[in-house]
């Protein structure tokens, strides 16, 4: 079972500048589905679960799910913990086996997130798990005004939380957003070369359903080497069942719906792995 620290699959790929697959999973069919596409094309996943759905399964369930699933693939994979503000649930999923989380604290003042984010780093290196930490929230594509790339925070400031805190990969606001875009995203690109210029760094890229492949390329070259995938999932999964129930009006066989699904979401997977250039990169 290859069940690798996050960090061992992240500095790989920034040392050859790819990107690595970090794609968010809500049930036991998406975890098994990511996970076959990655096994069928020898590449490293980070497989990400949102605070909602660990609190709606339960951590227990989760990551006996996640073991289960995990122990019939042969590449290096990893259980990430996305977006979360509550401790709680940070030290409760990192006492259960998570191999990394994202502190999010980005609605705190500078100074309390890198407080509260360096006792994080101390909890998780307890456990042998990985930080990612971010001080610039990231908003909603529906929020989006068109200059979000211009109200952040300070390379000065970015470098500094990175010493202080001692995270192990940092997400900058570039420009992106959570959701569906209505175009391509304006992204100051050169910020991420910024940042992993100053601080040696691997960077995580959020918001990336609907950039451009020449966005994905430019931005894992400039060290984006852990690249988060969720809204894609979501829509691979809702919309193959919304298409099989179409199409089959009356076929009210759970299994076939699942199975449709189930290729939905590993055509999704394997899109996105051979896009941010992981495919082959596995190691175990």
């Amino acid at each position: 079972m290859p069940i690798v620290p996050t960090k061992e699959i992240l500095d790989r790929a920034f040392a050859a500048r790819y990107g690595v697959a970090a794609i968010n999973v809500f049930n036991d069919l998406t975890m098994e589905a990511v996970l076959a596409a990655a096994e069928e094309l020898r590449a490293p996943v980070i497989l990400q679960t949102s605070v909602k759905h660990v609190k709606m399964t339960g951590v227990d369930a989760m990551y006996a799910m996640w073991r289960a699933y995990a122990g019939h693939v042969s590449v290096p994979t990893a259980l990430h913990l996305d977006h979360c503000p509550e401790r709680e649930v940070i030290s409760a999923c990192l006492a259960r086996g998570w191999n990394s989380i994202l502190f999010d604290a980005s609605k705190l003042s500078v100074e309390e997130n890198k407080r509260q984010c360096a006792e994080v780093v101390a909890e998780a290196r307890r456990y042998g798990a990985n930080v990612e930490g971010e001080i610039e929230g990231f908003k909603r594509t529906e929020e989006m005004t068109g200059d979000e790339a211009e109200h952040v925070q300070t390379l000065e400031t970015v470098i500094d939380f990175i010493k202080v805190t001692g995270v192990d990969v940092f997400a900058p606001a570039i420009g992106n957003a959570h959701g569906t875009y209505k175009a391509a995203p304006k992204l100051d690109s050169q910020r991420v070369t910024d940042i992993v210029e100053a601080t040696g760094l691997p960077v995580a890229l959020h918001g990336g359903t609907g950039m451009t492949p020449e966005q994905f390329s430019d931005l894992i070259a400039r060290g984006c080497a852990k690249v988060n995938i969720s809204t894609a999932v979501k829509i691979a999964f809702m919309k193959s069942g919304y298409d099989f129930m179409t199409e089959r009006p009356g076929d009210y066989d759970p299994p076939k719906l699942f199975t449709a699904q189930r290729a939905a979401v590993i055509e999704m997977a394997k899109y996105h792995i051979r896009l941010f250039g992981s495919e082959g990169k596995a190691w175990t």
